[in-house]
């Protein structure tokens, strides 16, 4: 006899991707359990910890879809998924709609597309870590709420340990529960647990060879336990080579109040970013994501440097949400100065003549100039400021790492898809520990964290729930 099922659907994870999954799954009559491996009423997890801005390649995610997923193709360099990136970029505005049906408040916070849909109380703008009673925190609770109210039911203390597979479905989860081993049985299982960001023996398998020395600028609650259950029944992985970041004070690794902000990605894309032997390793045009992970993959992930002069600092150094002049310095962080760059190479232990040679390497670059033994200078994106006049500046720097941005496969209706291609039935994925939307490789580039957890959670619990009806 066949024993009886536990619930219609279980949901590992209750963050953002996990609620809405559930959500969705219970509006349409579906029986939903979600389990959450923290204790704690407000267990942590990167979607409290989040400063609200829902947005799809740094833009406004509910523009014309067409517009919109030009913005992500452009900021992935065409390595986009197409399939995911149509789903995502077509779903978006609905479900920007559908989650303030069920009481997640938005409100405009700025001028650019980036703010235009802000969770509401908005995350509060001031150095170090403040996510108490405010965006993502408020955005949980209610999503909680509104899935008890549709009769879903969020299960704390239940760590998932291995997905039951029956003739080729996923059929439940193996968990433990307080400690005792225990056997859920559903129909589907989705998981929504995030990235694998906390996991050093992830991050060295998939990332790079000492992630612990990166800054851990998240919630430290993603283990990949969700990826390693889904590859251990075939599926596929995708794009897990890197991780959205952000370049940070290397202070910020025994200092909690220089993370998650003030970022550096602004000086770091308009000066020099040098690696122990004091010359430029990366194109620094191409983004701040794209320096972050170029740090986290040196023989030693402390040793970066930017080098600016006070044009910079009193230029791009004051762009951005909390610039770093001078939320840095008032944060407790500090610059490393000079009047000229043989004294600023004794400071910081670098030869000078090779800082001197590489700061005019880059000036001849920034003038246009050939690369000649150096890497490129993008400057579709960002100017390339070079440095001329004295006093100098330097930060020492750190690459923080907030979720990685490649996971396991899935299709256009967050179905996760086996080593050929085709979907494992009953086994869906959403969230971060999910791959492919946003590339992968150098191409890499940050889709949005909340946009990806919130269309393909909802596009999940439609897909089950539509599935599941016909099959009743």
């Amino acid at each position: 006899m066949t024993p009886s099922n536990d619930a219609d659907v279980l949901v590992v994870g209750a963050g953002l991707a996990g609620l809405s999954a559930a959500n969705r799954a219970a509006q349409a009559g579906l029986k939903v359990l979600v389990l959450e491996k923290s204790t704690d009423e407000a267990y942590l997890c990167n979607s409290r910890y989040t400063g609200g801005l829902f947005h799809i390649a740094m833009d406004d995610m509910a523009g014309e879809p067409d517009w919109v997923r030009a913005n992500l193709e452009r900021t992935t360099r065409g390595t986009t998924d197409p399939v995911l990136a149509t789903a995502l970029t077509d779903n978006a505005r609905r479900t920007l709609r559908w989650l303030a049906s069920l009481g997640v408040r938005f409100i405009k916070a700025g001028p650019d597309g980036l703010r235009q849909n802000a969770l509401s109380p908005p995350g509060v703008r001031q150095t170090g870590l403040n996510w108490k009673g405010r965006a993502g925190d408020v955005m949980l609770r209610t999503l909680a709420e509104s899935l008890q109210r549709l009769g879903g039911r969020l299960q704390r203390g239940v760590q998932a340990r291995q997905l039951v597979m029956e003739d080729g479905r996923c059929a439940g989860i193996e968990v433990l529960v307080d400690g005792a081993p225990r056997t859920l049985r559903a129909q589907a299982v989705v998981i929504a647990d995030g990235g694998f960001q906390g996991n050093l023996a992830l991050l060295r398998r998939h990332v790079c060879a000492h992630p612990e020395r990166l800054l851990q600028r998240n919630a430290q609650t993603g283990q990949g336990d969700g990826l390693r259950m889904a590859e251990a029944v075939g599926a596929r992985l995708v794009g897990t080579d890197r991780f959205y970041g952000h370049v940070q004070h290397r202070r910020a690794m025994t200092d909690g109040a220089l993370w998650p902000y003030p970022v550096l990605d602004s000086l770091a894309t308009a000066g020099l970013v040098l690696d122990a032997s004091g010359r430029r390793f990366c194109d620094e045009g191409l983004g701040g994501v794209y320096v972050t992970n170029a740090i986290a993959q040196l023989d030693d992930p402390l040793s970066a440097v930017i080098v600016f002069d006070d044009a910079t600092w009193n230029g791009p150094g004051r762009d951005w949400l909390l610039p770093a002049n001078p939320y840095l310095l008032s944060a407790g962080g500090s610059l490393v100065t000079a009047p000229t760059l043989d004294a600023l190479a004794g400071q910081l232990g670098l030869p000078p003549a090779t800082l001197a040679d590489t700061v005019a390497r880059y000036n001849a670059l920034a003038d246009g100039g050939p690369a000649e033994g150096q890497p490129p200078r993008t400057t579709t994106a960002y100017r390339a400021w070079p440095v001329r006049q004295g006093p100098f500046h330097a930060v020492e720097v750190c690459a923080g790492i907030t979720y990685t941005m490649g996971g396991i496969a899935t299709d256009g209706q967050a179905r996760v898809l086996g080593q050929g291609g085709q979907p494992i039935d009953g086994l869906y994925a959403a969230g971060a520990c999910t791959g492919g939307l946003e590339g992968g490789g150098e191409a890499a580039g940050y889709s949005g964290g909340l946009s990806k957890s919130s269309v393909f959670g909802m596009l999940a619990g439609e897909h089950l729930a539509a599935t599941l009806r016909a099959a009743a």
